[in-house]
C-alpha cells in the first residue's frame, strides 16, 4: 500500500502534479543521505528550517540538504535584525511536524516562507512530504499556489 502524506492530500486537493519519493528501507537519516538514497542531485533536494526572528514571528527556510542556512541573510530576507533556529523541542507544537519531517506545506500556520534562489535553477524542488522516510518533488510556481514563498541568497558562502 502507497503511503499518503498529508502534504500530498494537500498539493492532490489543490491539482497541483507531484512526484513522491520514499527512503523508509533505507538507513538515510541527515539531507545529504537522503538525496543520496534517492538518487538525486543534493543541490535539488531541499531541507525545511524553522526560525524565530527577534520580532517573535516564526519564518520558514528552504536550503539544499548539502548547505547551511546562514542567520544573517535569512533576518535580511524577512526584515528582521536577527533570527535564530526554533529550537527543536518546540518545532511539533508550533507546525505539526517532527524533527526530519517538517515541510512548508501543511503547518499548523501559514509562515513566509523563503527559498534559497538555488532553486531557480531546477525545474522542481524535492523536500519532505511531511513525515520521516517521505519526499516530494514539486515546481516552485505550483508551491506558490499553496503557500507564500519569496527567493533569497539565504546560504552560507
Amino acid at each position: 500500500m502507497e503511503v499518503k502524506t498529508n502534504v500530498m492530500r494537500i498539493l492532490e486537493s489543490h491539482k497541483i502534479p507531484y512526484k513522491s519519493y520514499s527512503y523508509v528501507k533505507t538507513d538515510a537519516v541527515n539531507g545529504e543521505e537522503v538525496a543520496a538514497a534517492l538518487n538525486q542531485n543534493p543541490l535539488q533536494v531541499f531541507k525545511t528550517l524553522v526560525t524565530v526572528g527577534r520580532s517573535g514571528q516564526h519564518y520558514v527556510f528552504m536550503v539544499p540538504v548539502c548547505k547551511e542556512l546562514d542567520l544573517k541573510h535569512a533576518a535580511t530576507a524577512v526584515g528582521e535584525k536577527a533570527t535564530d533556529m526554533l529550537k527543536m523541542k518546540d518545532l511539533l507544537s508550533l507546525t505539526g511536524y517532527v524533527h526530519g519531517g517538517c515541510s512548508p506545506i501543511g503547518m499548523k500556520k501559514l509562515f513566509k516562507t523563503v527559498i534559497d534562489t538555488s532553486a531557480t535553477n531546477f525545474n522542481t524542488i524535492i523536500f519532505s512530504a511531511g513525515r520521516v522516510g517521505y519526499q516530494v518533488e514539486i515546481n516552485t510556481e505550483h508551491l506558490k499556489q499553496i503557500i507564500p514563498i519569496s527567493f533569497y541568497d539565504i546560504c552560507v558562502q
